[in-house]
């Protein structure tokens, strides 16, 4: 196998994860990812679908996977999956860009054998939580897996919480995004209050996740920003 194989082999592995990891890549998505012409992706996805792989072509749009293709035995539960984003964001913070390019490869390997909903939920609570730098490292919070569940399953939740004057009140929130800055920062809209407001997850005493759900708020986190701030 001459060095031009060995490449194309390579590559052909990591179109089938890219396309595992996300439910809709484009040609030129994929051409530009791998430095490659879009002949050669026209290319290299006829060799997947001539070696078994059940790739959609839809037209206009992309290519997708039949949903449930997946590398077996590896699964997760959707906790442990919202366990591993959080922790990519962290490692995206390590200054070494060699661990944080290999760990970021892992885990599309990763995100590749996920189950369709959960996948979608996972890439959602990516988009949805941010950290800057975390000098505080002391565990003052119990709730921040039930609240990615919220957040990712737009479930309603209720709140205890305690503000700065120390006075303690119950709030119907709808949770939108999460921040760890020296605490973590929960981004919900308040029904009480009628708008979006911070919640610091350690001054959250109870929580309560209901099955209800709510309309999903249409903007990214950027866009909050842009608009709140």
């Amino acid at each position: 196998m001459n060095d031009n194989d060995t490449k194309r082999l390579s590559r052909l592995t990591a179109i089938l994860t890219q396309l595992q990891t996300k439910r809709l890549l484009t040609a030129t998505e994929l051409a530009a990812k791998f430095s490659v012409s879009v002949r050669t992706i026209y290319r290299d996805i006829r060799a997947l679908e001539q070696a078994g792989v059940p790739i959609i072509t839809e037209d206009g749009k992309g290519y997708t996977l039949i949903d449930g293709y997946r590398i077996p035995p590896v699964m997760f539960t959707e906790a442990q999956a919202n366990a591993l984003i959080a922790a990519e964001q962290l490692v995206l913070k390590n200054k070494d860009a060699s661990f944080v390019r290999d760990y970021s490869e892992a885990l599309e390997k990763i995100k590749a054998v996920l189950k369709y909903n959960i996948k979608e939920k996972v890439n959602l609570l990516a988009e949805r939580t941010r950290f800057d730098q975390n000098i505080s490292r002391e565990r003052n919070s119990n709730n921040l897996s039930d609240l990615q569940f919220a957040l990712t399953n737009f479930c309603l939740a209720k709140i205890a919480y305690t503000n700065e004057q120390n006075k303690t009140t119950e709030r119907l929130i709808e949770p939108f995004a999460l921040l760890s800055t020296d605490n973590w920062l929960l981004i919900a809209y308040c029904r009480l209050r009628k708008e979006f407001r911070f919640f610091r997850l350690d001054r959250i005493k109870k929580l309560e996740v209901f099955t209800e759900k709510f309309e999903p708020h249409r903007m990214t986190l950027q866009e909050y920003f842009d608009k709140y701030h």
